[in-house]
């Protein structure tokens, strides 16, 4: 069973709050892969506590331009960066290197189900608040780790980021054009490495809770960029472990379908994604070349992969003869996957995206509006809400040290004038 007191908020056991509305999670987590894992928790209805360092707060407030905008529309001191992975939260400020900071995060652990950290290896044993030291105090406790490299190993020292991490687990070798057409090596321009972690560790910390049910006892779950990075590449790495033949930029092209690429059209680029033999019969037909239908070469998908490069010229030149909405058009009608390449001005002007609400505006309590992205988890008995923008540093202080932990006003204070909080 858990250790955990009652949640703080006075809506914690309303009937279908959350899936995890009965769960505590102490965030001791920055930047991006720990909060991006602890965002998709305070989605789900947890009470996540975040705490950040007094003054500064997660490293990521101060990534700016551009900023999140006052009512009166100026430029607020956090940045869009920030907000983008922190709603739902309550933030706390502690000087953990302070014997009293060390004192609150155990009694918080104490109380929480969940507590995620991203320190470099052995800073937080120095303080005792590592997973053998805190497991004393809650043997139910999940507690989750994010590093670059993990917690053991040659390079478990080594500092990283994402793009390192996409170099060296091999993503980018497969990203980017190809070489005879001038291309190289390319990254992928969002922090998937971190993303990617910190939905893997997402779904550690469900299980850990799930099992946690049965057997009464927490976990520790050790979570690595690489390790996310390199298992994203699956379906590439296990052809090769298969083969034996390293995978290989193809551009915007696939290694294992064709047509599965962008096309120049008269006007303007569409991506067409023929995935079966069926789909290239439909394509056919849309672009008025029964002869390539018919030809016995394109009829499989190995053939139309091996003879690529007969094949996909003679399809580019059909394509350009007509502008990208007529594709898109004629394509759609024999339902062949194909879209235009939108920017992100276009994506939030399509009609699917709009019907499907994947634009979230929260109000902040000191005004003006922090617009985020919508979790992409639909439950229909238990939905994702959207309570609480991006806090500011520190706005939870009264409530977590004074309401949950019992402090007084006075005691609270004494910790401001020592410089705990």
């Amino acid at each position: 069973m858990s250790l955990k007191a009652e949640r703080s908020d006075s809506n914690a056991t309303v009937q279908g709050q959350g899936a995890l509305s009965h769960i505590r999670v102490l965030d001791l987590s920055r930047v991006l892969a720990g909060p991006w894992c602890t965002q998709n928790l305070a989605d789900l209805g947890a009470e996540v506590i975040k705490v950040e360092r007094p003054g500064r707060g997660d490293d990521t407030r101060a990534w700016g331009p551009p900023w999140l905008k006052a009512a009166d529309g100026s430029n607020e001191s956090d940045s869009t960066y920030y907000a983008a992975t922190n709603r739902g939260k309550k933030s706390i400020t502690l000087d953990i290197s302070h014997p009293k900071g060390q004192q609150v995060i155990r009694e918080l652990a104490a109380v929480s189900d969940v507590l995620v950290e991203n320190y470099k290896i052995g800073d937080l044993k120095r303080y005792g608040l590592d997973y053998e030291g805190l497991r004393l105090i809650n043997p139910g406790l999940v507690y989750c780790s994010i590093t670059g490299y993990g917690q053991s190993g040659p390079s478990a020292q080594k500092p990283g980021y994402d793009f390192v991490f996409q170099a060296i687990g091999g993503l980018m070798s497969i990203t980017g054009e190809r070489d005879d057409l001038g291309g190289g090596a390319q990254k992928v321009g969002v922090a998937i490495a971190d993303v990617m972690t910190g939905m893997y560790a997402s779904v550690a910390i469900l299980a850990a809770l799930n099992h946690r049910t049965v057997s009464g006892q927490g976990q520790y779950i050790d979570m690595a960029l690489l390790d996310c990075i390199v298992a994203l590449g699956g379906n590439q790495i296990t052809g090769f472990f298969a083969n034996g033949k390293e995978p290989r930029r193809y551009g915007n092209a696939h290694a294992s379908l064709v047509p599965y690429q962008v096309f120049h059209t008269a006007d303007d680029d569409i991506v067409v994604a023929v995935g079966n033999d069926i789909q290239w019969q439909r394509y056919c037909e849309a672009i008025d070349r029964p002869d390539l239908a018919a030809d016995p070469r394109w009829a499989r998908v190995t053939g139309r992969v091996t003879g690529r490069g007969d094949l996909v010229p003679e399809l580019e030149r059909t394509m350009r003869a007509r502008s990208a909405i007529e594709w898109v058009q004629r394509l759609e009608a024999k339902d062949v996957p194909c879209g235009r390449i939108n920017n992100y001005a276009q994506v939030f002007q399509d009609p699917q995206v709009e019907h499907r609400g994947l634009r979230v505006d929260i109000t902040r309590p000191e005004g003006g509006v922090a617009s985020t992205i919508a979790s992409p988890l639909r439950l229909t008995g238990t939905p994702v809400r959207y309570d609480k923008a991006p806090p500011v540093l520190g706005d939870a202080v009264d409530e977590v040290l004074g309401g949950l932990l019992g402090r007084s006003a006075n005691e609270i204070e004494q910790y401001r004038t020592e410089g705990v909080i």
